[in-house]
């Protein structure tokens, strides 16, 4: 836009902070093509599960939370679209944040830990919030 008000290259270059050289390409580049965007769309290899893929695969996982990737790659290779590996499986489940979780273990209170429990709190039952205060700064 500068180049269109009559700004010269040096200024333009200072303004928006890039060399001059930058400027004088992309400038032509939008006489020329009347684009100054990329005509390339991505870059690597194209993905083996597109998006239709991964919607099925959220589906097949919210059927049945409990079942391991294994179960869910042998799941997704039995519908329509081509075989793929369990890693190839894992990496959108992972980007859609679905991953696997294990519960935490927790023992049990048992009598001989409950007892004490129950003594320590009717003990303090009649506490006022200046001995919980005092309690907890001292």
């Amino acid at each position: 836009m500068a180049r269109r008000l009559g700004t010269c290259i040096t200024e333009t270059a200072r303004l928006v902070g890039c060399s001059r050289s930058a400027v004088v390409s992309i400038h032509a580049k939008w006489i020329n093509d009347g684009d100054t965007s990329s005509r390339r769309q991505s870059v690597g290899r194209p993905r083996v599960i597109k998006e239709k893929g991964r919607r099925r695969l959220s589906r097949l996982v919210k059927q049945n939370r409990r079942q391991t990737l294994a179960q869910l790659t042998a799941k997704y290779n039995a519908g329509p679209s081509a075989s793929v590996s369990e890693h190839t499986v894992q990496r959108p489940l992972s980007d859609k944040g679905l991953c696997s979780r294990r519960p935490t273990r927790v023992p049990l209170l048992t009598k001989s830990h409950r007892q004490p429990c129950l003594q320590w709190a009717l003990e303090h039952r009649d506490w006022t919030i200046d001995e919980w205060n005092s309690c907890l700064v001292g």
